[in-house]
This record gives C-alpha cells, structure tokens and sequence, in this order.
C-alpha cells in the first residue's frame, strides 16, 4: 500500500522544522570540511565497538582452529588504535566545529539586526526572547558554549550508533533478538528522556524561574546596583528573590527525580526480561552445540553493547545548543518584517531640508501595543531654524525623532520634506543629511577620533566639532575611550556627552541639515549645557536644529518651543510669546523655575543671564 505525497511532505516539513534538525543542518554551513570530519568520526566510532566484538571472535577462532594469529592480532591491534585515536581527535574536532558554529551565528545575527532600514526588530516586545537566546548563547547563560555542546552530542550519537550496529551484528545470531533486546533499551531511552531533567530545563516555568533567578543575582554582584542595594536596604530582598528562584528550579529537579524513580522501576522490569530472553537463547545453544566459542563471544559481546542505545542519543546539550540555532534562523524573517519600514523611495535628499520639514496629521503607535503614542500631530519646522520640543514624558518627543530619521514610518498622515513625503526619499541619502544625538547614544571604544568621526572625516574637522562641543581637551585623537584598552582612558557621563555632541556637529559640517538631539546633555550641570547649546547654535547657524530637553534655561535659546501633549502640539510659539500666552509651557517653566527663584534656573544660574 503506498503512502500519499502529502503525508510525507507534512512529515518532511515537521521534522524540519524541528530544532534539532536545524541544528544538524547548520553545522555543514558554519564549517563544511569539519562538519564532514565530525560526522564521519561519529560513524567511524559508532562501529568501533562491534568491530572489535568480532575480531575477538575471529581470534578465537583461529585459537581454536590453531590457524595463524597474526593477522586477527593486527587487525585487533588497528582497531584498538582507532578506539584510542578517534575520540580525542573527534573532541578536537567537535570543539572546532563549536567555535566556527558560534562564528557562524554570531555573523548571521549580526547582518540580521543590521539589515533592516527600521529599528523595530530590537524593540519588539514578541522577539525579546528570541534576541536573548540569539545574544547570550556561548556565554553560558542558557547553557555551556557550542564547544563543549558539540562533543557532548558527539558522544551521545556514537553510543547510539555503538547500540544500533551491536544490534545489528546480533541480528546474525537471531533475528528477533536485536528486535527484543534492542527495543527494550530503546524503550528504557525514551522512558528515562521524557522524565530527566533535561526536559525540565527546558520549560517555560523553568526559563522563567532562571531568567528571574540570574537577574537577582546580576543585582547581587553588579557595581553599577551596588550603591542603591546598600542606600536602600535591599540586600535582602533581592536575597530571597534569588534563594526563591532557586528553590523552584530545585523543586523541579526534585519532580523529575521521583518521575525517573518510577520510569527506572519499568525500565529495569523490560531490560531484565529482554536480556533473560537473549542470554537464556545464546546460553541455551551454547550448552547443545549449536554455537561455537568464536560465535559465543561476537554474540554476548554485541548483546552488551546493545545497552549503548538506551544511553546515547540526542541528549540535554543538543538541545541547548538547537534552541539558539532555531532562535537565529527565525530571527532571519521576524526582524525583516518587523524592522521593514512602509516603502523606500530613491528620490535624492541634495541640499534638503531647503525650506520646511512638516508633519502633517501624523498618528502613529509602536508595534504590539494599542496605546497611540502621537495623534493627529501637526508641525511645521522652517528651515535653518531651530526648534525646542518639551512636554511630560511619554508625550512622544522621542519619537517624533525616531520617525524624522525614519527608524520607523508613521502609521497615519505624512513627514514632508520641501513638499517630498519622507517615505519618497533614499533612506540613506536622508540619513545622511541628520545628524542626531540621542539620549541612549552610542559610547565607540575606539578613539576619540573615530568617537567623533565614525565613517571619517578630517582631522580639522573633528578637532573644530570637538572645540564646538567644549571637548578639545579631554584627550589625543588617537586615544582609546576605554581603559580596557592600553593607553585608554575612562569619561565621565558628562565628557562623553560632549563627544556625542562633537559627533553631530562634525556631521554638520560634512554636509548634514539636521541636528536632532534628545536629551543629549542630561549629565551636565545647567551652565554647561546652556554654554554648550549656545555653541552649537553658532556651529550650526543655517542648519535645522531641533532639542528636545527638560530644562528650560536651554530651551528658551531656540527660535521657537514646541510643547507636545497627548501626541499633539498643543502650544507653539517664542519664550516670550509661550509666557505671555499663560498655557502649557509657562506652568511648566514656572513649576521648574520656582523651586529656587522665579529669575534663577535649578543651580542658581540667572535666566535672564542664559537669555
């Protein structure tokens, strides 16, 4: 009877979609030559054992017979070697294959995070696991490094092999001993596997109970959570949140114990049975004659060794080791769809913005959440003006920045540029005419030069970006940021802040239109930030530059303030104009300034001064 196409394809498609299954087609596309190597050595030492069962056999044989031994010794002597060889060599291969595994997923993860022109990929909420798995997985979090996995599977797949080719040199004893002995141990295997700890370590409670686990204990011994657990009188708690994790992954342990207890019980009952069934047969036709010595030793040899399938297999470490693979290759197409953005123009972005950048009744909301976070938002910023944005947090300042540099589209209404829908324009060539500050900026440990300048530029202009940004002294060009590096050296929150700085006026005068900075002096004091914002409007004089801070004796230096509430601009206007006005923006300046004096900023400084 044949069996139909789509049976078979559905089980084709199942067991590639299985976890071990892309493990296993992976290794060939991290290293092909070793994965050739390490699957021949898994066949080689998988028939080792029999083979030498038999040549004991022939040995014996020729002792009876009084035939020459010299050849059954060689041969004997040959076997033995490769026994001795293969492993060693296979664990050297195996640890090799691991790190060239490792490499291999590391570089594809790489291009994956970087190849969408979006960032919603690394702020999906529904890839954060996936991510996690992705990033940590050779840092022993999850489980050892592909290194030590792969020989562990190796050795799981030669004593699987070992039982299987024992059984099926026993085969040529009876044909149903293989069958019953054979069975029997592969049904121990399964039995054993399905209530071992290796499947509890695995589960969503278990990962759960980890993750919160690793996190206390991260609290626990982290410098940067040091000083708050002491001030606060947290020892303790994050103590018992620690011992309290632990105690459920040890519970769960436990569970499986008593789960293998009773597995072990009918485990025992079927290999006792089975191997009374065989050794009474090969005891029996011994004692009438039927079997020879030579037969007798091949035979019970190869009938131990069939004890080998109930202990190897596809053991724990292959599956710490598939679930990162599995988490790479989903990754290829969840972050392609989720980092898309809506459409890609190839309209050139030369000389813009020339005369306004508008966002026209734009709506949009993060993906996976229902909250929009701007609603109908309506703005016109002129060009070569600049443009203060301030407003609670959560009113969706930041992301008016990340969808002006298009890390995201908007879902609703349009961002024009001279009258061009952003979403026409080459993505690069727009990029390339922004230069931004965040306030999560990237700290390079590389050189103040190549903090600066990533994608180069002149020594002039870095050293006139760094003058600009008050950071012309904090060391030599060719200097490390790190002192992980030899001859680095370590900034303070507020010099690294300068380096940002340094970095998007530099852009500016390599040609970019835009400065967009958020938040970017939050650990300066208030005199540094004005004195620094003040530069940097007289480096970008002519450029579009648009700040978006909570401190108002910065904010009243741009040539208008935007204040954003609910996802709209509610008020729009100069200093003075806003504070006539009465609204938004001078209940706020007003809350800020009256802590101290109505006429003096948070650290004594005169607004009339900043002014």
């Amino acid at each position: 009877m044949s069996v139909p196409v789509s049976r078979v394809c559905r089980v084709t498609t199942g067991l590639r979609a299985r976890q071990e299954w892309q493990f296993f087609a992976s290794l060939p596309r991290a290293d092909l030559p070793l994965a050739v190597a390490w699957w021949a050595l898994v066949a080689l030492r998988s028939v080792l054992p029999p083979v030498f069962a038999v040549t004991t056999g022939v040995i014996v044989g020729a002792v009876e017979d009084g035939s020459s031994l010299t050849g059954p010794l060689g041969l004997m002597g040959v076997v033995f070697v490769l026994l001795q060889v293969s492993a060693p060599l296979h664990q050297t291969v195996g640890e090799s294959l691991g790190h060239r595994l490792s490499a291999w997923l590391y570089d594809d993860l790489t291009r994956t995070s970087l190849a969408p022109p979006g960032i919603g990929h690394l702020e999906d909420p529904e890839l954060i696991g996936d991510m996690t798995v992705a990033r940590e997985f050779d840092a022993g979090v999850s489980g050892p490094p592909m290194e030590v996995n792969l020989p562990f599977i190796a050795t799981g797949l030669v004593d699987l092999g070992a039982g299987l080719a024992s059984a099926a040199v026993l085969a040529a004893y009876a044909w149903w001993a293989p069958l019953v002995l054979g069975g029997a141990w592969l049904a121990t295997h399964w039995l054993l596997r399905e209530s071992a700890v290796w499947k509890d370590r695995n589960t969503d409670v278990v990962r759960e109970a980890n993750k919160h686990a690793d996190y206390a204990f991260r609290l626990a011994v982290d410098p940067p959570s040091a000083k708050e657990l002491r001030v606060f009188g947290l020892a303790d708690w994050v103590l018992d949140r620690f011992t309290q994790r632990r105690r459920e992954l040890f519970a769960l342990q436990q569970e499986a114990t008593r789960l293998r207890e009773q597995s072990l019980a009918v485990s025992v009952l079927l290999v006792t049975v089975a191997n009374a069934l065989v050794f009474g047969a090969l005891a029996r036709d011994a004692t009438q004659g039927d079997l020879t010595l030579d037969r007798i030793v091949v035979y019970a040899q190869v009938a131990v060794g069939t004890a080998l399938i109930a202990f190897g297999g596809l053991n724990w470490a292959l599956d710490g080791a598939a679930a990162p693979v599995a988490a790479v290759l989903r990754l290829r197409g969840s972050t392609r769809e989720a980092g898309a953005l809506g459409r890609v123009g190839d309209h050139p972005a030369v000389g813009l913005p020339a005369h306004e950048v508008r966002f026209r009744d734009v709506g949009f909301a993060y993906p996976r959440t229902q909250r929009p976070v701007l609603a109908g938002l309506d703005l016109v910023i002129p060009a070569g003006t600049s443009l203060a944005i301030v407003g609670q947090n959560g009113a969706g300042k930041t992301t008016l920045a990340k969808l002006l540099c298009r890390l995201y589209d908007v879902d609703t209404g349009a961002i024009e540029v001279d009258g061009t829908d952003l979403r026409d324009l080459d993505v690069d060539a727009w990029r390339s005419r922004v230069a931004a500050v965040f306030q999560d900026f990237t700290r390079f440990e590389l050189s103040l030069r190549d903090n600066v300048a990533p994608g180069g530029a002149s020594d002039e202009d870095v050293r006139a970006a760094l003058v600009a940004a008050g950071a012309e002294h904090l060391a030599d060009l060719d200097t490390p940021l790190s002192s992980q590096y030899a001859g680095g050296v370590d900034l303070s929150g507020g010099e690294w802040q300068r380096v940002a700085l340094a970095r998007a006026i530099c852009g500016v005068r390599r040609g970019a239109g835009i400065v967009l900075l958020d938040e970017p002096t939050a650990q300066l004091d208030v005199r540094g930030e004005a004195q620094i914002f003040g530069r940097l409007l007289e480096a970008t004089r002519g450029v579009t530059t648009i700040l978006v801070s909570h401190r108002f004796s910065t904010v009243r230096l741009a040539d208008r303030i935007c204040v954003v509430e609910d996802g709209r601009v509610v008020e729009l206007g100069t200093h003075d104009e806003l504070m006539d006005h009465g609204g938004r923006y001078r209940t706020m300046f007003s809350l800020q300034a009256e802590r101290f004096d109505v006429t003096t900023d948070d650290e004594g400084v005169s607004y009339d001064v900043l002014g």
